[in-house]
């Protein structure tokens, strides 16, 4: 459970994996734009795609909501 809190660890995460491959536009950007449009022709692979890609993500999200609560109780 610590490497899921992990500030450092994720911000590696999202630049590297969240992004990759870089050119010509980040991979995860593609998919969701794809998805924005209607996701017409999308295979269960593109959709694992954007879980794999778009997870170090929902992390980073998921950190932010912690300490902003974290906060707000204090």
């Amino acid at each position: 459970m610590k490497l899921l809190n992990d500030f450092r660890l994720i911000i590696l995460l999202c630049l590297t994996l969240g992004l990759a491959p870089f050119f010509p536009e980040p991979h995860l950007w593609g998919k969701l734009k794809w998805i924005a449009g209607g996701a017409n022709g999308m295979q269960p692979v593109d959709w694992f795609d954007v879980v794999l890609h778009g997870f170090p993500w929902v992390l980073l999200i998921r950190i932010f909501i912690l300490k902003i609560n974290k906060k707000n109780v204090a």
